[in-house]
């Protein structure tokens, strides 16, 4: 999956940078379609890969974490 990412990552990248420096009539849909890979495609797999197996409640904002937070400044 972390190759998989990083391949889309570096096409996307590619894409916009060939569409910035190229002039041809299709440097807007390559400029189009690296952003839409990043957005689209890229950031939401990394985001998968990234936050898969972890606990949402440890990140969420709840009475006992609250507590935890105050108990490690006291200390």
């Amino acid at each position: 999956m972390k190759t998989l990412i990083w391949i889309l990552f570096v096409a996307s990248l590619t894409s916009i940078v060939v569409g910035v420096v190229t002039n041809s009539e299709l440097d807007e849909k390559y400029i189009g379609f690296g952003v839409v890979g990043l957005f689209l495609i890229v950031f939401p797999l990394f985001s998968y890969y990234r936050w898969k197996n972890k606990k949402i409640s440890d990140y969420m904002l709840t009475k006992e974490n609250i507590e935890k937070m105050n108990k490690f400044n006291k200390d």
